[in-house]
């Protein structure tokens, strides 16, 4: 059995961490079973980050790691059917959500005060008073760390919010009126779009990076197409 071990649901989202979300959005895409373990913690993660899997007592951790993993020992892969044009497209836009528009999300999230407060409640509202007040603090000073060095927290928050936006507009170019980023069919891209744009459009906080990813409205169709077959598909 796959066990995924991830943040607990958050913000009305499957998860609020969009990597956690991507590997149980694949999870289902793929249509293998699994478990979830909504109580894990980042310090007993083999890599200090969440999420990871126990598949038979085997354990990986990095989302693109673990459906690596996943697609070789269980033999299930949704992008069997992309050529090689498709599948360097793909791993373009995988790029593009993860090592670009996520730091324009992060600083919505952790560095905008308005987004801080929604972020901080979110994540440790629960923690005893003295965590409470010691672990959001470290936990902020460490993200606005990541953020300078890997280059955006360097930019100002209007230059952030036209670089996300450009992010956001390419998706919403290249998807168009298609059902899905590679056409009629889900594919392990549609499993990282839908987590990242989900959690950009659907969570808090409001920014001028979230109300530009709401005026494309194929965007938030696209997100709803996604969960009604994944999540809460008709009766």
């Amino acid at each position: 059995m796959i066990v995924l071990h991830q943040f607990a649901p958050a913000f009305g989202l499957p998860n609020a961490s969009p990597f956690c979300m991507k590997v149980e959005t694949w999870l289902r895409i793929a249509g293998l079973p699994f478990t979830l373990d909504n109580r894990a913690s980042p310090l007993k993660a083999p890599k200090g980050k969440l999420p990871y899997i126990d598949d038979d007592g085997e354990t990986v951790a990095d989302s693109g790691m673990i459906i690596a993993h996943l697609v070789r020992k269980h033999g299930v892969d949704p992008d069997a059917k992309l050529d090689a044009h498709q599948r360097a497209v793909a791993t373009a836009f995988t790029r593009l959500f993860e090592e670009h528009l996520y730091w324009a999300a992060i600083y919505t999230r952790w560095i905008d005060d308005a987004g801080w407060l929604r972020t901080r409640e979110a994540f440790f509202g629960r923690l005893p008073p003295p965590l409470r007040q010691l672990v959001p603090a470290l936990v902020r000073r460490n993200m606005r760390r990541q953020l300078w060095d890997q280059g955006m927290g360097r930019h100002s928050r209007d230059e952030i919010m036209a670089l996300g936006s450009a992010d956001l507009d390419a998706v919403a170019d290249f998807l168009g009126d298609k059902p899905f980023l590679m056409g009629g069919e889900a594919s392990s891209v549609d499993a990282t779009a839908y987590a990242f744009l989900a959690n950009l459009l659907w969570a808090p906080p409001d920014s001028p990076l979230r109300e530009h990813g709401r005026r494309r409205s194929n965007l938030e169709a696209y997100c709803q197409r996604m969960r009604d077959t994944w999540f809460d598909p008709p009766a």
